[in-house]
């Protein structure tokens, strides 16, 4: 019996430890599912145990991609194409299209990947968003910003994570916001899509992601709803999310619509994406349509909360199998990411260990070492997190007292960047 045909991956993520806890999970899904090959300069020591194969290729270009699949490929079937990493959208449906697999047009995921693109297809197709304007330079941002009115928020092109995301009050501080966004990148993005700085209406309201299965054009299905914590303006960097099986909106008619009629807007017809948006008095508007599936451990929580595998989506999308969607779990889940509360180096980082044994604790990870500069916000970026731990719950509200009761217990020492260093042996106060 021949061996199944592999599933083509771009991009494991990383090399690194941090990498390893990001996205492990993730490929240990696909790969549970379907043979595995990567495409990728090196395959991390991490990702190993879950590939078959590996193309050794750098992704930032694509014609070398391109021509080592091709090579690939005319001696092995591949099944499909996909991505789970923001850098490789575009590359991704590029192949598919090539290999006359499953997929969506790469214009629909440059759309994407471009947050000018989106905010004027959104436009053009009277999708619920945020007024914006690609601004050449400062005075031009505050121009624009004058004249919509503060505040507004101020971000690059083609970033992820919320890097380079501000909030701007005042003219000094769009300049100030500008200057962030044109050169703020998040995992070497900046390589990657098209430079520029948007300004954008700012939207009142809590904000949410909403992780979707395109299955054609017209049928786009919410998987799930994630609740977002955000950090203290004027940075928008993510400090937790929670999903919930029992949320309202997985059904509210209002909110499907407006999912559909964007991914539609866009041009997507197949895939798995992760979509922005903010719930303001005036009804949910788009924030930001991402080409892939959600980050930030996103899967996880999903699995926890519903049963559903979001990675395993992603891939029988991109094979072209009908996925799962229908939920086995009814609970909460949520993440806590922790940032450091003053800038500084780590002198001492731990999570209390008597909670390992409690059930309703999936995991405590700390991605931060002694010794490590970190800086606090709104100087923070995502690569300034400490750590970070996820909780079961029967809601929302416990979920967040499981939190608050590893945050409590957590010990953390940082010595200003002024400071004389610490001795190691330093008992550190809770945190």
């Amino acid at each position: 019996m021949p061996a199944p045909a592999p599933l083509l991956l771009l991009g494991a993520g990383g090399t690194t430890s941090t990498s390893a806890a990001y996205r492990r999970d993730c490929l240990a899904s696909i790969a549970a599912a379907y043979p595995v090959v990567l495409a990728d300069t090196t395959a991390p020591h991490w990702a190993r145990p879950y590939l078959t194969g590996h193309i050794a290729v750098d992704l930032s270009d694509t014609d070398a991609t391109s021509a080592a699949v091709k090579t690939y490929a005319a001696d092995t079937d591949l099944l499909g194409v996909m991505t789970y990493m923001e850098h490789h959208v575009v590359t991704a449906a590029v192949l598919a299209q090539q290999l006359a697999l499953p997929g969506t047009t790469p214009q629909s995921m440059e759309a994407c990947r471009d947050k000018a693109v989106t905010r004027h297809l959104l436009e053009v197709h009277g999708v619920p968003s945020a007024r914006a304007v690609l601004a050449e330079d400062t005075d031009t941002a505050v121009e624009w910003a004058r004249d919509q009115g503060f505040p507004v928020i101020v971000k690059p092109r083609a970033q992820a994570g919320s890097a380079g995301v501000m909030r701007a009050d005042t003219p000094a501080e769009v300049r100030e916001a500008f200057a962030r966004a044109s050169t703020e990148t998040v995992l070497g993005l900046d390589a990657y899509g098209p430079q520029g700085v948007l300004v954008e209406e700012f939207l009142h309201g809590p904000e949410i992601s909403v992780e979707v299965a395109v299955l054609g054009r017209g049928d786009s299905r919410i998987i799930a709803v994630t609740r977002k914590t955000v950090g203290p303006p004027p940075t928008a960097q993510e400090y937790g999310h929670c999903v919930d099986a029992r949320d309202p909106l997985l059904g509210d008619p209002e909110l499907a619509r407006l999912i559909t009629a964007a991914t539609d807007a866009v041009g997507v017809t197949r895939g798995c994406l992760c979509i922005e948006v903010m719930l303001t008095a005036r009804g949910p508007r788009i924030v930001e349509i991402n080409g892939r599936p959600g980050g930030d451990l996103l899967h996880v929580l999903i699995d926890e909360a519903l049963g559903l595998d979001l990675a395993r989506i992603a891939a029988d999308i991109a094979t072209g199998t009908p996925p799962q969607l229908d939920p086995t779990r009814r609970r909460s889940a949520a993440i806590a990411f922790c940032y450091p509360h003053r800038t500084g180096t780590v002198r001492h980082l731990s999570l209390p260990s008597r909670l390992n044994e409690q059930p309703w604790v999936e995991r405590m990870v700390t991605t931060a070492q002694p010794g490590d500069h970190v800086a606090a916000p709104p100087a923070a970026t995502y690569g300034d997190r400490l750590g970070h731990w996820i909780v079961l719950g029967t809601g929302p509200e416990h979920c967040a007292t499981r939190l608050k009761q590893i945050d409590d217990e957590l010990e953390l020492l940082i010595a200003p960047a002024d400071a004389s260093p610490t001795p190691q042996s330093t008992v550190p106060p809770a945190h």
